[in-house]
């Protein structure tokens, strides 16, 4: 059982900073590398004034220490509107399952937020870590996916679906 837990909180113009630390080779290895200055503002711009979903610090609840970051937010995929969500956890913090407490907290954020019925995840079929995050917040693997992301850089992803409704009969 996970003895610690984690809060989110809503992101604001303040955590432009966990940007820029999370903006490290060993962090975005997965998807296609660190981002320039100006994309990396483009990005805080886009998560403080995201309309559709909410991004989120990731902070330990018994002290409050930021860990890393998470959210949700719409997206088309396959002819629906969908959520996606994804996460990154500082280094210092990786491998005490805080990503999969973060990735189900947001779970319930998505659920509450209405709108669409499943929630997706779309990790690198390489990235052992984010596949195991999906599997242990009780994601369900419905297949492969080619994705560009960010452009021009294509991969193959796992598609993780969660059933809002709490039925994932299709």
């Amino acid at each position: 059982m996970d003895t610690e837990q984690v809060r989110l909180v809503p992101w604001a113009e303040g955590d432009f900073w966990l940007l820029e630390r999370t903006n490290s080779a060993e962090m975005t290895d997965h998807l296609g590398g660190p981002e320039s200055e100006e994309k990396l503002v483009a990005r805080h711009r886009r998560y403080v004034e995201l309309s559709s979903g909410r991004m989120y610090r990731v902070t330990l609840a018994d002290g409050g220490e930021t860990v890393g970051s998470v959210g949700f937010w719409q997206r088309e995929w396959r002819d629906s509107l969908i959520w996606e969500t994804g996460w990154g956890i500082l280094p210092e913090f990786q491998g005490r399952r805080l990503a999969a407490q973060a990735a189900s907290a947001v779970v319930e954020e998505a659920r509450a937020a209405g709108e669409h019925r499943y929630l997706h995840a779309f990790p690198s079929v390489e990235h052992t870590a984010s596949n195991s995050v999906c599997r242990r917040a009780g994601f369900t693997l419905l297949g492969q996916a080619e994705f560009e992301y960010p452009k021009g850089h294509w991969l193959t992803s796992n598609d993780w679906r969660f059933d809002l409704t709490g039925w994932d009969g299709g």
